[in-house]
């Protein structure tokens, strides 16, 4: 049987681009040769060639992270270009990677998440209506973006307006919410009509590290990352259920990953990311080998997944863009 030819994305134009080729390499390193003949493309500089080898092409794996390449940009030239992709489509990439839509979301389907309030520059409030009204600590970040790139917490008032102008450094949305001391959780979910909830991983910084930030979550040892998580089982089932309801709630297919705060028996839900990082120190690759997924079989189920929702996505019968 003949390989299927795989575009693997990695890189990009974000500021998670490190981060984003680091896991294009293991995915690379992870991908079965004997099934997949894998062409390698950064969409910095590769994608006239995307397009040109488009009717070569069988699938592609989005290994991208923040703008262009995980909020809908590239999903959609895929589909213009008529190559099945893993993951979330159009929808639900743009919703996951603004922070604000998927908080509405959220609140819409009942599903837990702290206070908040959105700086647009056009009104903004005061910094003392703002701590006032949530109080403080507060956290303060990007309305999009990941790997809490621009991200702060701010336990005094002064310290506010120089973590909103971090903030703003990487758009001009500002996503201001209550910071919730507790325990950091995350849950990777799979499927795209049915979901399958993968084991509650515990996430615990180093000391040094006041919150789970880009340094914390890629140096290797930086993180103590326990799965599954040491929390009682109807806490897990409650977890694993949330994140379910956030995949369904915001559009996600394919897989995704749901952060959240464990407080006082209480869980909030954070945000949901629809393309996890792949390094060997992701969280994703974590959850899959407790549950006795190897990288090599969940590459190969997130690719069978895609194939999926490009056969249901085309069902009626509109046809590929002709090579």
């Amino acid at each position: 049987m003949k390989p299927m030819t795989i575009a693997l994305l990695a890189g990009g134009m974000s500021s998670e681009r490190e981060v984003s080729l680091k896991s294009g390499d293991q995915v690379y390193e992870a991908l079965d040769k004997e099934k997949y003949t894998v062409l390698r493309y950064d969409p910095k500089t590769d994608l006239m060639k995307l397009v040109t080898d488009a009717p070569k092409i069988d699938f592609a794996l989005i290994i991208l992270h923040g703008p262009y390449g995980e909020d809908g940009t590239v999903q959609g030239l895929l589909d213009c270009l008529g190559i099945p992709y893993q993951g979330s489509g159009v929808l639900g990439s743009a919703i996951a990677m603004d922070k604000v839509a998927s908080k509405l979301l959220y609140e819409k389907a009942g599903i837990p998440t702290p206070p908040y309030l959105v700086l647009d520059g056009r009104c903004d409030p005061s910094f003392e209506t703002i701590t006032s009204r949530i109080g403080l600590p507060l956290v303060v970040k990007p309305a999009r973006g990941g790997s809490s790139i621009g991200m702060s917490i701010v336990r005094e008032p002064g310290a506010l307006p120089e973590a909103i102008e971090k903030a703003r450094t990487f758009g001009p949305d500002v996503l201001i919410e209550a910071y919730i001391q507790g325990t950091e959780l995350t849950v990777a979910v799979i499927g795209n009509q049915e979901l399958e909830a993968l084991p509650v991983i515990e996430i615990i910084p180093d000391k040094r590290f006041t919150f789970f930030d880009y340094e914390a979550k890629y140096t290797p040892g930086a993180t103590n990352e326990i799965c599954p998580a040491r929390i009682d089982e109807t806490i897990r089932e409650k977890a694993q259920h949330l994140a379910m309801a956030a995949h369904r709630a915001l559009f996600c297919e394919g897989c995704s990953r749901t952060d959240m705060i464990l407080s006082d028996e209480h869980i909030h839900v954070l945000e949901t990311n629809t393309i996890p990082g792949m390094t060997r120190t992701s969280l994703l690759p974590l959850a899959a080998r407790t549950a006795g997924i190897s990288f090599s079989s969940l590459m190969d189920r997130l690719i069978e997944l895609g194939l999926d929702k490009h056969r249901r996505s085309h069902s009626t019968g509109s046809i590929r863009p002709a090579g």
